[in-house]
């Protein structure tokens, strides 16, 4: 009787001790345990460290309240300036209330991962390029509120959404290199300009202090000369005077103006005067020849023996014949060309 006894009281003791190890519990720090009994929330949070639950009747959740980092996925969208953009961000968020996260939504992690996706593409529809590129303190709060709102009743909260990288097309890239180049362009057209107007200034004061001081010009030239001459060139540079110049030009006004030179005027030469013509109008170059003349001349007999034709004294010399050629005069050249004319040319009469 005594061993039934202490057998049954061994069993019993064996019993309670699976039912205890089956209930135990451990919750980390970082843990909050949320015990479902027969399906009904108990309103009891289980803290960090050992609890007990009734195994088969009790059912523990842990929940994670560390924070969380979550990257979204790149969404592609169109701004409200109609240009195409690739843009992915980070979610940084904790759960705060326990009870919430495990009974208001079923996963409170994929809950919040496409809320954030669709804030994301509904950012980038409501904003221009240039916010999306320079303004993003502005986005990631707009975002933040946007994805804060439905996440307060699921027990979570959005600490922190940045985002990370927006991808333009290369078109994009291509103009807005241009565009960045131009201006750089422009702005240091600006400052040389401004610079350039400033040494003005300055060149005109020093004109001025050097105008008083003819002799501070003739320092300053030689200052120049010194500067040159001290690179080892083999070429030296000295500047003429202008005053010199016109000293020069204001010299030769008066000797211009005492008298001018007279132009030179070349003579013709004498033009040769045609023969006389015969009875009927013809030369006697051009009267016919008998046979027998040498050199197309009429023998003596033949010139005075005809009827009726003077005959010419024997102490008059007999003219020699015109030449068929002569020199035709070259109009005479300007009075102020220096050159001598050409040879003249020959043309028949």
């Amino acid at each position: 009787m005594v061993q039934v006894l202490v057998i049954a009281i061994v069993a019993v003791l064996a019993v309670c001790g699976l039912f205890a190890v089956t209930g135990v519990r451990v919750v980390r720090q970082y843990e909050r345990g949320v015990v479902l009994r027969l399906g009904r929330l108990r309103n009891e949070i289980r803290g960090p460290g050992l609890t007990m639950i009734v195994p088969g009747v009790d059912r523990l959740r842990k929940v994670n309240l560390q924070i969380v980092t979550m990257p979204v996925p790149a969404q592609d969208g169109i701004t409200r300036d109609n240009v195409t953009v690739r843009v992915d961000a980070v979610i940084y968020f904790k759960v705060i209330d326990a009870a919430s996260a495990v009974i208001q939504v079923e996963d409170y992690r994929f809950a919040v991962s496409q809320m954030a996706q669709t804030s994301l593409r509904s950012i980038i529809g409501k904003s221009d390029l240039d916010d999306l590129l320079s303004n993003r303190e502005k986005l990631n709060e707009g975002l933040e509120l946007m994805i804060d709102s439905p996440a307060v009743g699921w027990g979570v909260q959005i600490d922190r959404v940045e985002i990370k990288d927006v991808s333009l097309p290369e078109t994009m890239k291509r103009s807005m290199a241009r565009q960045a180049e131009a201006d750089r362009e422009r702005r240091a057209r600006v400052i040389n300009a401004d610079a350039e107007l400033q040494a003005s200034k300055k060149l005109a004061e020093a004109a001025g202090q050097m105008s008083a001081q003819p002799a501070a010009l003739q320092l300053r030239l030689l200052q120049t000369v010194v500067a040159v001459a001290a690179e080892k060139n083999s070429t030296l540079v000295l500047p003429f005077p202008v005053e010199l110049l016109r000293f020069l030009e204001r010299a030769q006004q008066p000797q211009a103006g005492d008298g001018q030179p007279a132009p030179v005027t070349s003579a013709a030469p004498p033009t040769a005067s045609a023969p006389p013509a015969g009875a009927n109008g013809s030369t006697p170059s051009d009267r016919p020849t008998p046979a027998g003349a040498p050199n197309g001349r009429q023998p003596a007999a033949a010139r005075g023996s005809g009827p009726g034709t003077p005959q010419a004294p024997a102490d008059r010399p007999h003219p020699s014949p015109p030449p068929r050629y002569a020199a035709r005069p070259r109009p005479a050249p300007p009075a102020d060309a220096g050159a001598q004319p050409r040879s003249d040319r020959l043309t028949r009469h």
